[in-house]
């Protein structure tokens, strides 16, 4: 609180005027942010899984945090072989050695809450992953979170422009469910079944339940790099409009078809591989499936009618939607932050009828304009975030990953178009299931209305996928 003080006397001093021009506001900044680094690397687990969280809040915090923060990703806390293996004893009741052969002593990935190591399996012969809980989290996390809520209850009431209450309400109790690797490995079978069903190349690990517990989880291996390593991404032969395509269809069918998502795709959880049976076509291995959120249906219903409207530049239906979720003066502004794009592009392909905008960045919007977007409408994002549904918030969160990913990668495709096609054929089928008094006059609408939405979809991509064909020629 007294960095806290110190940082707002410095920004006091700073007149408007000097504000723009001066070095001092982001000297003010970076000297929190590292303060902040420290703070999570200092304790580890709990906070550096908050630091993460953070780190993704690019329409939030200002660019010193976002970029501070991001290391948080790379150099997680790692535990010794010793602990590691008391850990898997504790939890099994057997070191790895007798369990599984060439137990790997130094682990392939480490992250907040666990780390990887890879071994054999006795009986069958296939590589294995095997994530180990740190020791001594399950013991500190509960203190952790206290600590965390009561500073920010605290920062709430002495800062009367301090609105971050919701992370806390968010973040605290979904954290002990990524504790328990149980929860984990029925999460990562639910959503292993449903991807089967949509016929999308993404894998999720086999998990094993005989080597499993709430502290160690046990997995089939399955190879694959970071979806946004460039390098290995072309040296694969892979297209990235196909990886950009495969990875937005698959968050957006959780979304829309299934209502069980992953909230948590960042880039070290979104593996990929060129696809062992399509040649140069990408496979998604999906990993790391602690943190989900189930959707209630008249959500998914109202966030599908609004995305559906986001695509079709339909701003009545925009409207309507934002209603219904809450939101009704600051319906643009949640528009604008779902898409991290400026509004005006909305109302400009209203008049235009086409899905882009001709003053719209090709690389996923201009990320400046959006920054300055946010800055300028800090106070009401903040304020909106009171008012959202709280399931809103994790797919506020999945969305900032998802777009991280989507920058780097270059932004190849209009994922916005696919956002569209899902929510579509969410609201057809809603509408279809729960015919209103309209009987079949009201089933042809729906069905006209889907059909018209798709076409206007598909047109779109055979004409992006030839334009892109000439350019490569």
């Amino acid at each position: 609180l007294a960095h806290a003080q110190e940082a707002l006397s410095s920004l006091d001093n700073i007149d408007a005027a000097e504000h723009k021009a001066s070095s001092r506001i982001h000297n003010v900044h970076q000297r929190n942010a590292y303060r902040l680094l420290n703070l999570c690397r200092e304790n580890g687990g709990t906070y550096i899984k908050v630091g993460q969280h953070l780190a993704n809040l690019d329409l939030l915090l200002p660019e010193e945090y976002i970029s501070t923060l991001s290391s948080l990703f790379d150099d997680a806390p790692v535990s010794t072989i010793q602990d590691v293996m008391q850990v898997v004893k504790e939890e099994l009741g057997a070191l790895p050695e007798d369990m599984f052969s060439d137990f790997s002593s130094e682990p392939i990935a480490s992250a907040s809450l666990a780390q990887v190591h890879t071994a054999i399996c006795k009986k069958t012969g296939k590589k294995l992953a095997i994530k180990v809980q740190h020791k001594g989290l399950r013991e500190t996390s509960k203190g952790d979170l206290l600590a965390m809520s009561n500073v920010v209850m605290l920062a709430d009431k002495l800062f009367e422009e301090f609105k971050f209450g919701w992370i806390c309400e968010e973040l605290t109790p979904q954290l002990p469910k990524e504790l328990d690797f149980m929860n984990e490995g029925k999460n990562a079978e639910t959503a292993s079944a449903h991807l089967m069903q949509t016929g999308l190349d993404c894998v999720v690990p086999r998990v094993l339940w005989d080597f499993s517990s709430k502290r160690v989880l046990t997995m089939e291996f399955e190879e694959g790099f970071k979806a946004t390593d460039v390098e290995s991404i072309e040296k694969a032969g892979i297209c990235r409009r196909d990886v950009a395509k495969l990875i937005s269809s698959v968050f957006n069918s959780q979304i829309f078809l299934h209502g069980f998502v992953h909230c948590d795709p960042h880039e070290a959880n979104v593996l990929l591989r060129e696809h062992p049976q399509k040649k140069g076509k990408p496979q998604i291995v999906l990993v790391d499936h602690g943190l989900y959120k189930t959707l209630d249906e008249n959500f998914q219903e109202a966030y599908a009618r609004l995305w559906k409207a986001i695509v079709m530049a339909d701003i009545p239906g925009i409207e309507s939607a934002c209603k219904s979720l809450g939101v009704q003066r600051m319906y643009p502004l949640l528009a604008a932050m779902l898409t991290s794009r400026p509004f005006d592009e909305v109302v400009e392909r209203s008049q235009t009828g086409s899905f882009d905008c001709a003053g719209a960045s090709q690389k996923g919007g201009d990320k400046a304009v959006i920054r300055g977007y946010a800055q300028r409408y800090i106070k009401e994002i903040i304020a909106m975030l009171d008012i959202v549904p709280r399931q809103m918030l994790l797919i506020f969160k999945m969305n900032d990953c998802l777009r991280h990913v989507d920058y780097a990668l270059g932004s190849p495709a209009n994922t916005l178009v696919i956002a569209g096609k899902y929510a579509s054929r969410r609201v057809f089928e809603s509408e279809r299931n729960h015919p209103q008094k309209g009987g079949l006059l009201d089933c042809l609408r729906s069905w006209f209305s889907y059909f018209h939405v798709l076409f206007r979809i598909n047109c779109y991509e055979l004409w992006s996928h030839f334009n892109v064909s000439r350019i490569n020629q």
